[in-house]
């Protein structure tokens, strides 16, 4: 616990409450009672939250161990953590972390209560799939036929929804969800057995330990007088009932969050949460931050333009005292590559001409598939980049199977991770011995650990099998007894040395043997950094704190390379310049016709998240075709590009170029990169993206980019025999749309069915 913060904090207060605007100063000095602030993207949130718990204890003389704040990530929460401590000189016991950290945190304690010992374990994501796996199995069922990502997911939306598997059973019908109801049921009873949580059961076991121990409840909301909570938008139903049960009696809960920045509701997150936060709480303050401080005016304008759209909101409309800037491009490409070119080329230019870093750019796309090509461009162009939500550290097989053994160390009831072990490195135990053993450990009520103790006794073990599982079984339990005298730095580096796994990989001279000799150096460095920083650095809180890690916590943003990311894995960050790609419909928004409007609306709230990650550029690329599921076809500009506010866009067309590549010498404003370069440079002509010698000249209704432009006619209909050079012959079975957004449907003679652009379809008529 800190000191009592010196006249010095209070001072610094002082003075960096005269720097709030008057608003932001309103929401900070709103104490008591229920708090609502809606804070645009790039208004300040954090500023206002953290200046609002500094100023609960030095002004209001609250004691920082009754306040607690949640947010999504751990490095907004260390982001949090910092600025207190600047503001005041201390944190004086003030709970700041995640929602996931807290409440994990609180079950250490509370655990025997909910049947659960205290040193349980966390499943990833990862950790769940390969046990629902074997549960599917292990029911008779195919796990080709019966998807176990699917059933996971089936699982972590109920819980998220509070629903139980009896509840998911009765109100599900169809095979699929029957056999889902039977796996989720064993799912549940496997957790326990294993004395593990997965990451919803964070959420939904401290509702049911509430409910079921109401005296539990009021100790928590004695504890925590003042509760705050950052980005509220992205709370699912079990987090609001959390948040709800600990706040009733003194109903001081300050929430603050971005209904426009709702974007994770297919993971659970309800935007009812904050939209209907004042009927839940009828006496609410409502503050609201629209004067943005990251973007120019013309991003402001485009952003707000699209999601002003949306029916689903509360009315607020950024500003920026900044200057107007430069207009977002809206860039029409032929496809991927030309597209891959286009960011390169935009890099360069800025690059050359404002002397900017590589980390200075970010590259957005919908889904991860469509990094491929811009990672390929990039490497050509000699650029160096960075992915953030690949393939995650924690989830490499060679720190798996190191997290497996501490887990097992940590918790000898943990079956999943110790069936990932017991034959690794190599010991003669083949999955017919296992089966063996966990056959006899069934019989008698035993985990599979504890069998492993007794194996003299399990009949028709081979004899060499048998003693390294005894050496198995007492290496287990030597860490085990260690554990609690040594640091978790100590520890990780004597398992790591003791199985030999850096040994293993020095005789794989690849690059991938050499990568994993890496990675564990990296793991162990790790470990070490826990136990120089954290207040009690045991196992199972190094453990814990490697379970809640996020991709964005694991990103390294200030290295000189180009990030590239999903728009969701980017929400809370900021860049320069943001280059957004696959602006086309079926991709962003990445929505079918049976969708309805909540989903086109979260998808349009991602297009907003995009746009105000920059601070002064935004390029938005589309392509005429893209290859989509193994094949080439014509797209459809994304509809988000018609609602943009035309006087802040500016629409080029991609000519087509020869490309001429030479070696060109290539750096950012640090002097990093040379590479390859193409012969030419700049945006191309200006010119609207419906240029055609069949378009006429008359405004495009409701058109939100100038020089829109529409067809005078379409040659097709229902019914006209047509001919394709790469198709053959076929017939039209509908014609859709208008405009430069009109499609016509074709079947040819040879059954397939196609869906083309008219304006870019190459389609003759025949007859």
């Amino acid at each position: 616990m800190s000191a009592t913060p010196s006249p010095a904090g209070r001072s610094r207060l002082a003075a960096s409450l005269e720097t709030l605007n008057p608003e932001q100063r309103r929401a900070v000095e709103q104490t008591d009672g229920p708090v609502l602030i809606l804070a645009g993207a790039g208004s300040g949130k954090t500023r206002v939250l953290t200046h609002k718990i500094a100023f609960l204890t030095e002004r209001r003389g609250v004691p920082g161990r009754d306040i607690l704040a949640m947010t999504f990530t751990k490095k907004a929460a260390e982001e949090m953590r910092t600025r207190i401590r600047e503001l005041t000189g201390g944190e004086d016991g003030i709970w700041i972390g995640t929602f996931h950290s807290v409440f994990a945190r609180i079950l250490r304690t509370e655990a025997p209560l909910v049947g659960y010992h205290r040193d349980f374990v966390i499943y990833d994501k990862e950790d769940q799939e390969r046990l629902v796996k074997q549960l599917i199995e292990k029911l008779g069922h195919s796990a080709k036929q019966v998807p176990p990502r699917m059933v996971a997911s089936l699982i972590s939306r109920s819980k998220n929804g509070l629903v139980s598997p009896q509840e998911f059973r009765s109100s599900n019908p169809g095979p699929m969800n029957a056999v889902t109801a039977e796996v989720f049921e064993e799912y549940q009873a496997a957790l326990v057995a294993n004395q593990a949580f997965d990451y919803d059961d964070l959420i939904t076991v401290p509702i049911r330990l509430f409910r079921e121990h109401p005296s539990v409840l009021e100790k928590y909301r004695r504890r925590f007088r003042y509760i705050l909570v950052d980005e509220y938008q992205d709370t699912n139903r079990a987090q609001y009932r959390l948040v709800v049960d600990l706040s009733l009696g003194h109903r001081n809960l300050c929430v603050v969050g971005d209904d426009d920045q709702s974007i994770y509701g297919w993971r659970g997150a309800d935007i009812r949460n904050i939209l209907d936060f004042e009927q839940d709480f009828p006496e609410t303050a409502v503050f609201r931050l629209e004067q943005n401080y990251r973007s120019t005016g013309n991003i402001l304008k485009a952003a707000g333009s699209v999601v002003d759209k949306n029916l689903r909101r509360k009315a607020k409309t950024l500003w920026s005292a900044r200057e107007a800037g430069e207009k977002v491009d809206v860039i029409e490409v032929e496809d991927e590559r030309e597209e891959a070119r286009r960011v390169v080329e935009c890099i360069r230019d800025e690059v050359f001409r404002n002397k900017r870093n590589f980390r200075d750019f970010a590259v957005l796309y919908r889904t991860n598939a469509q990094s491929r090509a811009v990672e390929d461009g990039l490497r050509r162009a000699g650029i160096s980049y960075v992915i953030v939500g690949g393939v995650r550290f924690y989830e490499r097989k060679e720190i798996k199977d190191v997290l497996a053994y501490l887990k097992v160390i940590t918790n000898p009831r943990d079956d999943l991770s110790l069936r990932r072990i017991v034959n690794f490195p190599i010991r003669g135990i083949g999955d017919t011995t296992l089966q063996k053993i966990s056959a006899w450990a069934a019989e008698r009520n035993l985990g599979l650990f504890e069998s492993l103790g007794r194996v003299e006794e399990i009949p028709d073990i081979p004899g060499r099998a048998g003693k390294n599982m005894r050496a198995f079984h007492e290496l287990i339990r030597k860490y085990a007894a260690l554990k609690d005298e040594i640091s978790a730095g100590e520890l990780v580096h004597a398992v790591v040395d003791e199985i030999g796994l850096i040994a293993m990989f020095k005789d794989d001279t690849t690059p991938e043997g050499r990568g994993r000799i890496e990675n564990l150096r990296e793991f162990l460095n790790a470990a070490h950094e826990y136990t120089q920083t954290a207040e009690d650095a045991t196992l199972s809180g190094f453990l814990e704190q490697i379970a809640l890690i996020t991709d964005i916590d694991r990103a390294d943003l200030n290295s000189s390379a180009v990030t590239l990311m999903t728009v969701h894995c980017a929400k809370g960050l900021e860049f320069p310049v943001v280059a957004v790609v696959g602006l086309e419909d079926g991709l962003f928004p990445l929505i079918r016709d049976a969708d309805g409007a909540d989903d086109l609306e979260e998808e349009r709230r991602l297009f907003y998240v995009a746009l105000t990650r920059a601070k002064e550029k935004v390029i938005l690329l589309h392509g005429r075709n893209r290859y989509v599921f193994n094949s080439r076809s014509g797209r459809i500009p994304s509809r988000f590009l018609d609602e943009l506010d035309g006087s802040a866009v500016n629409v080029v067309r991609e000519e087509p170029k020869r490309q001429v590549k030479r070696w060109s010498r290539f750096q950012d404003g640090d002097g990093n990169g040379y590479g390859y370069g193409t012969g030419e440079s700049g945006f191309g002509r200006p010119r609207s993206p419906w240029d055609s010698d069949d378009f006429d000249d008359s405004p495009r209704p409701g058109a939100g980019r100038s020089g829109g432009r529409r067809p005078a006619h379409s040659p097709f209909q229902h019914g006209t025999r047509v001919g394709h050079e790469e198709y053959g012959r076929g017939t039209v079975l509908s014609v859709e749309g208008e405009g430069p957004r009109q499609t016509c449907l074709v079947r040819f003679d040879d059954g397939v069915e196609k869906k083309f652009l008219l304006r870019f379809a190459r389609l003759e008529r025949i007859q």
